[in-house]
């Protein structure tokens, strides 16, 4: 029974180090720090590498509220990311105009 159990307390433990690693990334967005961002990014890695061989049929009512919190908190960092690269877009649109691409044109080629 305890051999049984082993999993899920690791699984518990690994999702519950997620979801403080996805809080302090919502703070390193916050604050524009990208050093926490790159350590919160090292750290999310290595949890998906532990996370990944754990099979969803070994969750219980614990840990699927966990995997629940730690996905929201994942998709509202990843709305707050897009939103802070879509306003240093537009900065950088209004600083410099908007992009000009190059103009495809068709010339003949000549032998």
């Amino acid at each position: 029974m305890a051999e049984a159990l082993a999993p899920l307390a690791s699984l518990s433990l690994n999702l519950r180090q997620m979801i403080a690693v996805l809080e302090r990334e919502r703070q390193a967005l916050a604050a524009l720090d990208a050093d926490g961002l790159v350590g919160a990014a090292r750290d999310k890695d290595v949890l998906c590498d532990a996370l990944a061989t754990i099979g969803p049929q070994l969750l219980d009512n614990e840990t699927r509220s966990l995997a629940e919190t730690a996905r929201q908190l994942n998709d509202v960092n990843r709305r707050v990311r897009n939103l802070l690269a879509a306003n240093v877009a537009a900065r950088i649109e209004a600083l410099g105009g908007p992009r000009r691409l190059p103009r495809a044109t068709y010339a003949p080629s000549r032998a």
